[in-house]
């Protein structure tokens, strides 16, 4: 996601309005009430809506090149993190060996992805995008990372940055809470973000360490 830099006075807003170890005691002791399962439903809905358009600047370039969004995510994470091993781009895909197989001989193939041996092991197979690779890479990433700016501009207080950073931890809880830890540190590493605290889910005991949410750099 694009920084967003917008001065030390918000950084420090930012900073107290969300990091939750800083909560008001007695806000944090009060039950909240569970939303309407009516509202939820909506939102389950907006969430359809919002990745249709999402996606949908990306598809039609990558439909160019006869590609889908397997190609894209392979793009998106080996472009993140050059020199990801084929083993890891299973592990953040999750999908089957066959399925990856196909997607990447096909950028192979054409020259948007080189693979290399390990410095260690020989056997390990290290992805790199070729510039040709970059280029469509760096066009999607373009795309979305507009889309998330123009969104983020004009959503609930005006305040991009604030809103970014509530945004992020709404995304973050929606992943499984055994992946939040190795996700959070494999984005950090890649986009050199800062991190702060947010709480653990509350099915987990609370003397478990809370996970680090990656943060943009204007939140410093």
């Amino acid at each position: 996601m694009a920084d967003i830099n917008s001065g030390s006075s918000r950084a420090q807003h930012a900073r107290g309005a969300y990091r939750v170890a800083a909560r008001d005691d007695a806000a944090a002791a009060a039950p909240a009430e569970p939303p309407d399962r009516t509202d939820l439903i909506g939102l389950v809905e907006l969430l359809f809506f919002a990745y249709r358009d999402f996606t949908g600047e990306a598809d039609a370039v990558l439909q160019e090149f006869g590609f889908g969004r397997a190609h894209h995510r392979v793009l998106h994470f080996v472009n993140r993190r050059p020199g990801l091993r084929v083993a890891d781009l299973l592990d953040i895909l999750r999908i089957t060996k066959q399925s990856l197989a196909r997607v990447l001989k096909q950028l192979v193939d054409r020259g948007f992805i080189a693979q290399e041996a390990g410095d260690k092991d020989r056997r390990e197979r290290r992805l790199h995008l070729t510039p040709q690779g970059q280029a469509l890479a760096g066009k999607l990433a373009g795309l979305q990372i507009g889309q998330i700016g123009q969104a983020l501009g004009g959503a609930g207080t005006g305040d991009a940055l604030l809103n970014e950073n509530v945004v992020r931890e709404f995304l973050f809880a929606m992943i499984g809470p055994e992946q939040r830890a190795s996700i959070a540190e494999a984005i950090a590493a890649s986009s050199g973000c800062v991190v702060v605290q947010v709480p653990a889910p509350l099915d987990e005991p609370e003397a478990k360490p809370a996970v680090q949410v990656p943060r943009s750099k204007g939140s410093r």
